[in-house]
């Protein structure tokens, strides 16, 4: 067994020679060098060289987006945003500067964006449950069904601005009525008068879930009776 074999076998891992890092450094500086150029070419309108940059900015770019969302299609997406920003602001890149800090800026904050998108999402959809929980007076398949949760969400959108802000507000960012009024620059009553009726519109929409799950099964029923009733006459 050889002293590098031997030292794998123990867990270690063997150092790269200077050259091998000196080589690595050398590919790196070379491919930079490669997109900086492309991207040159690309700011002034030279729309073949994005080939080029692609080849040498995409993979770089889809690693960090992957690292950092550990979700192979989030990644993709987030990927592919980047590359159309690049391409829509191509002719603000300041020519002769390194792509690289522009282009993982450009990531970064639609990264970030997802980011904060996904948290009100998840919000919404707590407060939403919240108030789903709230009202007894459904059945309990209803008040865990993930359609009637679906139900609210659409149905919060399709609210006044001002009834959803109010709503949002209060049941998603957890603000008091008097911190919501401060914000939206109204009264307390106003509030909690819009919070009401988003509450009201939000349970009405729960109510007409459960009216059309209920209606459903009979409306089977009623299809099957005929069919029956066919085969006993027969």
């Amino acid at each position: 067994m050889t002293m590098q074999q031997s030292s794998e076998s123990q867990g270690y891992v063997p150092m790269e020679s200077n050259a091998e890092v000196c080589a690595r450094n050398r590919g790196r500086a070379r491919s930079r060098s490669t997109a900086n150029a492309a991207m040159n070419r690309y700011a002034m309108g030279d729309d073949d060289a994005f080939s080029a940059l692609h080849s040498v900015l995409a993979p770089e770019l889809r690693r960090y987006l992957l690292r950092q969302t550990r979700n192979a299609s989030r990644a993709e997406d987030l990927l592919q945003q980047t590359l159309m920003q690049i391409h829509c602001a191509r002719d603000r890149f300041y020519i002769g500067a390194d792509v690289f800090p522009w282009a993982f800026s450009i990531a970064r904050r639609f990264l970030i964006d997802s980011i904060r998108w996904e948290r009100r999402e998840a919000a919404r959809t707590r407060a939403v449950a919240t108030t789903i929980a709230s009202i007894g007076t459904m059945s309990d398949d209803i008040v865990h069904s993930r359609r009637a949760v679906r139900a609210l969400v659409h149905k919060l959108d399709l609210l006044p601005d001002a009834q959803r802000i109010a709503f949002e507000l209060v049941k998603t960012e957890g603000l008091s009525l008097r911190e919501a009024a401060e914000a939206l620059g109204t009264t307390v009553v106003a509030v909690k008068l819009r919070t009401h009726r988003a509450y009201v519109a939000l349970r009405d929409a729960i109510g007409d879930e459960g009216d059309a799950r209920d209606s459903r099964p009979s409306a089977r029923r009623a299809k099957r009776l005929p069919s029956g009733a066919d085969r006993t006459a027969a």
